[in-house]
């Protein structure tokens, strides 16, 4: 569904003198909708998230400890059943060639190729898992609750996106660095 186009400056009965408080603070609130949507639906639906994580105790550090030392296997059973349920939506929104509420463009699922590094980093990943008890997507809703401690995964986390960017970067200016004097030989 297309978001409406509204013009303030356009004489229309929103704008109009004649029109009570009430009816213009509709109109503002109206326009207000369709312009951030997108960030009023994931503000609303990334708050959801995180109240589900915490009522889990995904965002507590014992139970993250507890799972890696195999003593407690409810966070195993958490997301197994995130996974479970995100194969089944995703193959769902696959068959019915769903449209993104904000855009209305149909959602499109691109597998993307291996990429070397890949074990790597994700071997990193777990042990920064391991070690902070938690993982990105826990941090937001650990801050939520107040714990301090995210605070230093968050800029782990920062640091970390920083250095693969600019490790990426430095990796395709040497290929390219490479492939020019491979074809100037």
């Amino acid at each position: 569904m297309p978001t409406p186009e509204i013009d303030l400056n356009h004489k229309t009965e929103e704008n109009s003198p004649n029109l009570s408080r009430l009816q213009k603070m509709k109109f503002t609130i109206q326009h207000y909708y369709y312009s951030y949507r997108t960030n009023i639906s994931g503000i609303l639906l990334g708050a959801l998230f995180g109240f589900l994580m915490s009522h889990a105790g995904a965002t507590t550090y014992d139970y993250h400890a507890k799972m890696f030392l195999l003593i407690d296997l409810q966070l195993v059973k958490v997301i197994g059943t995130s996974i479970v349920v995100a194969i089944i939506g995703i193959s769902l929104l696959k068959k019915y060639k769903v449209r993104a509420i904000s855009t209305g463009v149909e959602v499109d699922f691109v597998k993307k190729k291996y990429q070397e590094g890949l074990i790597t980093g994700a071997f990193l990943f777990g042990v920064g898992w391991a070690m902070t008890a938690s993982c990105p997507g826990t941090v937001p809703a650990m801050l939520g609750e107040g714990k301090v401690g995210a605070i230093f995964t968050l800029i782990g986390l920062l640091l970390g996106t920083m250095a693969y960017g600019v490790l990426q970067t430095y990796n395709a200016h040497n290929k390219t660095l490479e492939r020019t004097h491979h074809n100037q030989d």
